[in-house]
């Protein structure tokens, strides 16, 4: 076993509130400069950065996760972190014939550029990302797991866009055994009022829009492996508590 410093909530300029800064090749870079060993890119239902971010980890000797922060029909954020980038594209392309289709405009939402392996625009998406898609979440867990991939949902102490915030509670039949925090101040009243957490792996994440923002290497998860599939399975385990 092995522990690694991560920040698995990473939003490149493909999603339209990621800074033109916020390129696959510079989140690799800060995340080496910071001394993050894993890191996972997770834009608004798109894994279309995720190719160039992934060769630009390797150059820097960063273990990289495909991945993507969803938006179910629900308004409900969860990031889906995938062992492959085959996986993560297989999904995406679900995703995208999924996605309520209303064109970007970028005075007002921003950018959603493409980059290719030599970190360069290489092209854009025209519809808006950050819209909701037709997947509800109460089936979500079972629609990434058909990827081999791992759902969590995404800052649940936050009051706009979390499972929480949109729902009013945790479903009972949930199947997560991760849950993502924005706030780990938050986490003994979120306990508190939602017992499912109990049993939850809990993590913390950037949500890094800009590149000073993505964690510092100050947080660890454990592994069995150091590869894209090791954390997947290390996020699919319930926490054993002695």
């Amino acid at each position: 076993m092995m522990n690694l410093t991560y920040d698995l909530h990473i939003h490149s300029c493909l999603s339209p509130c990621g800074d033109d800064d916020m390129t696959p090749a510079n989140i690799a870079g800060m995340a080496a400069l910071k001394g993050l060993d894993v890191v996972a890119l997770t834009d608004h239902n798109s894994c279309r950065n995720c190719p160039a971010f992934l060769a630009a980890a390797e150059e820097y000797g960063v273990l990289a996760v495909p991945g993507m922060e969803i938006n179910t029909s629900e308004e409900v954020h969860a990031v889906c972190l995938f062992p492959t980038l085959e996986a993560a594209l297989e999904f995406d392309r679900y995703v995208y014939d999924r996605l309520i289709k209303f064109p970007n405009k970028e005075e007002i939402f921003g950018k959603q550029e493409l980059y290719d392996l030599a970190d360069q625009v290489c092209g854009t998406e025209p519809n808006l990302l950050i819209n909701a898609t037709e997947i509800s979440f109460d089936g979500l867990w079972e629609l990434v797991r058909g990827y081999d991939g791992v759902m969590f949902p995404a800052h649940i102490d936050k009051t706009a866009n979390s499972l929480i915030a949109n729902l009013g509670f945790i479903p009972p039949d949930s199947r997560f055994t991760t849950a993502e925090v924005k706030d780990l101040k938050k986490l003994h009243g979120l306990k508190r009022d939602n017992a499912y957490l109990e049993s939850c792996r809990i993590i913390s994440d950037s949500d890094a829009h800009y590149l000073e923002h993505i964690n510092e290497p100050e947080l660890t998860i454990q592994v069995e492996e150091r590869s894209a599939a090791g954390v997947v399975a290390a996020l699919l385990e319930r926490p054993v508590f002695l």
